[in-house]
């Protein structure tokens, strides 16, 4: 049984070090294309008009729901919400074969 947890344990911790790799590696790019983006942009017109912005404001809005997903800062449907529901889901069941 200890052996088997362990087990859950570090794939666990696999996946989670998989899911920041991507998001790292999702924001790294980010940050390197818009960059690259803001040079074109001041080289072509001097910052007159900032078009890069748009690039950075609808990718930056993909990169804060990955943020969300990664580090579960979603508060509503989160890690410890899932834990709860899967936790009370049991303990219904266990109710019903009782009385079966």
């Amino acid at each position: 049984m200890e052996n088997s947890n362990k087990e859950t344990k570090y794939l666990r911790a696999k996946e989670k070090v998989a899911k920041l790799k991507k998001f790292y590696a999702n924001l790294s790019t980010y940050v390197f294309v818009i960059s690259i983006l803001a040079l074109i942009n001041y080289l072509v017109n001097g910052f007159s008009y900032m078009w890069f912005l748009w690039a950075a404001f609808g990718w930056g809005i993909g990169i804060f729901f990955h943020a969300v997903s990664t580090f579960d800062l979603n508060p509503f449907f989160g890690k410890s919400w899932e834990q709860r529901k899967i936790k009370q889901l049991m303990d219904e069941d266990e109710k019903t074969q009782k009385w079966t």
